[in-house]
């Protein structure tokens, strides 16, 4: 019997017709063959999602899901082998189609945001952040002009913007080879700049915050990675940084990604409709 969908965070039957397809073939459909999951993987998926919507541990995983370790290990082993961000960049190609643009992104925005670390996080991947008082763990986004994520890295809190980024640039270039330009903001200015030019021939700009201007102000090209922070840290999971793994926490700060873009792309079917998808028919 299929699970019932139980909590916001479970997929819509249109959400996990859009993540099925991308995820990788079973090992008993190769041509060299192997064990049958004994798990489905839609419930697998909304383990994940659970976890991140709602932060709570692993262990603390509703019954009705399949063993925790069960799930963990699939999320581990989908970020090792680059599944997740797969299934983000199809989906934001997706999305970029639909509103009438070339799939691939051609600027660029790029920011940071230092969240504090829990206990679960080693000395060896955590720091402080002395701007912002902040002793954790710093994550670097990069969005395209309209908020859909490229790319995210995440570094111990003490690590500046200009040396991360880099690190970030270089492999966005690998990734991306179409990509000509990317804002930022002035903490990214400086040998950072020329460098970006000569060495991996991109064009960075820094959007500085004007003189003697009190109070809030919203700045061309800068608010829009800031607003993609802001929907990610709708997901509790990351509301602070609980991943003894840096690899972990990249691969959930995507995986609500996924979630954004799933229900943008969905926002005019099921859930709209007021119709019940087929699990919730089956349970009436």
């Amino acid at each position: 019997m299929p699970r019932k969908r139980s909590y916001p965070s479970d997929t819509w039957d249109d959400e996990w017709a859009l993540i099925e397809p991308l995820l990788p073939v079973l090992a008993c459909d190769t041509p060299t063959g192997g064990r049958s999951e004994k798990h489905p993987r839609r419930e697998i998926v909304d383990a994940i999602l659970y976890v991140v919507d709602t932060g709570c541990k692993w262990r603390a995983l509703p019954r009705d899901f399949p063993p925790w370790r069960t799930c963990y290990g699939v999320m581990a082993r989908w970020a090792a082998a680059g599944v997740v961000g797969q299934i983000r960049d199809q989906l934001r190609k997706r999305i970029r189609r639909e509103l009438g643009r070339s799939p691939g992104a051609v600027a660029t925005v790029i920011d940071s945001q230092s969240v504090k670390a829990a206990e679960t996080v080693g000395r060896d991947s955590r720091g402080y952040d002395g701007a912002k008082k902040i002793n954790g763990r710093k994550r670097h986004l990069v969005v395209a002009t309209k908020g859909l994520p490229l790319f995210v890295m995440v570094t111990p809190a003490d690590m500046t913007d200009r040396e991360a980024a880099k690190e970030v640039l270089f492999r966005l270039r690998l990734m991306h080879p179409e990509i000509t330009i990317a804002w930022a903001d002035s903490g990214y200015a400086g040998q950072l700049v020329t460098w970006a030019k000569k060495h991996l021939g991109l064009t960075l700009k820094t959007v500085s915050r004007p003189k003697n201007t009190p109070g809030f102000v919203i700045l061309p090209r800068r608010w829009v990675v800031e607003r993609s922070l802001a929907w990610i840290m709708h997901a509790r999971r990351h509301a602070r940084d609980y991943e003894r793994l840096i690899q972990h926490s990249e691969s959930l700060i995507t995986w609500a990604a996924i979630t954004l873009m799933t229900r943008r792309i969905t926002r005019r079917g099921s859930r709209r409709s007021g119709q019940p998808n087929s699990r919730e028919a089956h349970r009436d």
